[in-house]
């Protein structure tokens, strides 16, 4: 589960770099609902990881999907949701 939350905060951050692209804002309104399960999935895997060292790869999971979250967030308000 902790490469699944991996794998989607890799998948999350690139949409997030698509949707900073000109023209492709929109992209966001698919890419932060996503991220936002991929950060739900992270949070959950580090609840349920007991030993210290098997929660890196849930802790990028975390930092990956809260900077998706955050980034297209803001692109969305700045972008007035479509631009």
């Amino acid at each position: 589960m902790q490469v699944t939350s991996l794998i989607l905060g890799i998948v999350a951050t690139l949409g997030m770099f698509i949707g900073l692209f000109p023209c492709m804002g929109w992209f966001n309104w698919l890419n932060v609902p996503f991220a936002c399960v991929g950060l739900i999935i992270s949070a959950v895997t580090i609840g349920i990881s007991k030993e210290h060292q098997s929660r890196n790869l849930s802790i990028a999971g975390v930092v990956c999907c809260g900077l998706a979250v955050l980034v297209g967030i803001l692109r969305l308000i700045v972008g007035l949701g479509v631009f």
